[in-house]
């Protein structure tokens, strides 16, 4: 078994010997040997645990990497499992919303109003928000930025979301997770509904077409430093097995 140092598993990945010891501590790697003076001694497992974590923030995430490589460490491999397969799930919704917004892009473009979406039907303002992953108040809060603007039920008073509204509503989740402040998403949505200005959008839309691809080829480098860190997990349950 090779002993590692803290400060060989941080020149690895040029960070500190802090952060390595932060990352332990949150259960992102496993728990340090100590000597008996108390310094901590790492192996290959902690160092391919590590290479495992980092790969997995560019690719889901800081919260959803802890997260995985937690329940790694408390042997709910299925549960890791389920948190990468809905990172997947949510790229493939990001593409699927970026080819939909491409196609009325195309028709701002030739100088043309959107084609209308294909009618999914009313939303209440609870399904919406269900549909999206978002709650209620946010759709409230985009409402009142003036980035949807559903109309009201007659007899209820209640909001209603149709298939025009649903489009502004999924666009404008894509741009907020590309970190778009809401003034410059109404001004997106604006342009949409006025069938003019696409080259704004066009710009941002390009730069989340190379966001996504840069996160689905950092899914795969991900799952590469994943299954090599599986195997020192595979390995070292059998070495201490019966």
């Amino acid at each position: 078994m090779i002993c590692l140092r803290p400060t060989d598993l941080a020149r690895e990945h040029g960070i500190s010997t802090q952060a390595v010891r932060n990352y332990e501590q949150h259960g992102f790697i496993p728990p340090a040997e100590r000597t008996r003076s108390g310094y901590r001694i790492y192996t290959e497992v902690h160092a391919a645990a590590l290479r495992a974590y980092l790969s997995l923030v560019p690719a889901y995430g800081y919260a959803t990497a802890g997260q995985i490589m937690n329940a790694l460490h408390r042997d709910a491999l299925d549960e890791a499992l389920t948190l990468i397969d809905r990172g997947h799930g949510q790229l493939l919704r990001d593409r699927d919303t970026l080819a939909a917004v491409r196609t009325a892009v195309t028709h701002l473009t030739a100088g043309s109003a959107p084609a209308p979406a294909r009618d999914p039907g009313t939303r209440t303002v609870g399904e919406l928000a269900h549909q999206l992953g978002v709650t209620a108040a946010t759709l409230r809060n985009w409402e009142d930025a003036g980035i949807l603007t559903p109309a009201r039920d007659p007899a209820t008073g209640y909001r209603v979301f149709r298939a025009d509204d649903v489009r502004d509503a999924e666009l404008a989740h894509l741009l907020r997770r590309g970190g778009h402040p809401l003034e410059h998403i109404a001004t997106v949505i604006h342009q949409i509904r006025t069938a003019g200005g696409a080259d704004a959008l066009a710009a941002s839309l390009e730069t989340w077409q190379r966001r996504l691809t840069a996160q689905g080829l950092a899914m795969l480098r991900a799952a590469t430093h994943l299954q090599e860190y599986l195997a020192h997990l595979d390995t070292k349950s059998h070495d201490h097995g019966p």
